[in-house]
């Protein structure tokens, strides 16, 4: 049994991920901005499935989850939370919301390492240890495709983020992995969507058990296929 702990649990991916570790046995600390509007999410809660509190581009928020779940080791930290950004509209070469472009680095990019910094003594306890950030094929630089650019730009950031901090996570024996989720149906995906938020998650998981020392740094689809850069 592992310990989990997911961001932006409350909805799509994310609450698909916990309830399906949480399914297997493992114990998940599922996290999201306000629980207490957390419907699913509070349903799914038992033995197995704990909900807190977490704003991650909060140091404060950060801060606290550390020390309320300080009592024991994280094994997995998966990065969920994200934003699409701005309208598209506005997110483009010649139209661009510029708060709304800091505010989804704040978000995709920035708080990712804020969560990782803060609960990194808690993943040195943690048993084979990985920290995990659900990414996008939008960030892969060999994919030219002009739009979004606000959140095209915050996904190709975090994976550099993550593929450098991989090298320096190493000595701790922490592994460090970066997932694109597939075109899920969730609010930002659309019902056109190609699979669903079960099957994004089911492969998700399988990703990550096969995430080790060896691979760390790795940009993975769900379906266990390498991602270009």
């Amino acid at each position: 049994m592992s310990n989990v702990l997911i961001t932006g649990a409350n909805r799509g991916i994310g609450l698909q991920l916990a309830k399906q570790y949480a399914a297997r046995g493992d114990h998940v600390l599922a996290t999201c901005r306000n629980p207490d509007s957390a419907d699913e999410l509070n349903a799914a809660a038992g033995d197995n499935l704990t909900v807190l509190p977490l704003v991650p581009t909060d140091g404060d928020s950060v801060a606290a989850l550390a020390s309320a779940v300080s009592g024991s080791g994280v094994d997995v930290l998966i990065n969920n939370a994200g934003t699409p950004g701005p309208a598209p509209d506005q997110q483009a070469a010649l139209s661009m919301d510029f708060d709304g472009w800091l505010e989804t680095f704040n978000v995709n990019t920035l708080a990712p390492l804020r969560v990782l910094q803060g609960l990194h003594p808690l993943l040195q306890k943690g048993t084979d240890a990985k920290a995990i950030t659900i990414t996008s094929q939008m960030g892969a630089l060999d994919l030219n495709w002009p739009t979004m650019y606000a959140y095209c730009s915050s996904k190709a950031a975090v994976n550099k983020v993550m593929r450098m901090i991989s090298l320096e996570l190493a000595k701790d024996n922490i592994a460090v992995g970066l997932i694109h989720p597939g075109w899920v149906q969730t609010d930002m995906g659309g019902d056109q969507a190609d699979i669903t938020p079960e099957e994004s998650a089911a492969g998700i998981i399988s990703v990550i058990d096969g995430i080790n020392l060896e691979n760390t740094g790795s940009f993975m689809k769900w379906n266990g296929e390498p991602h270009n850069w």
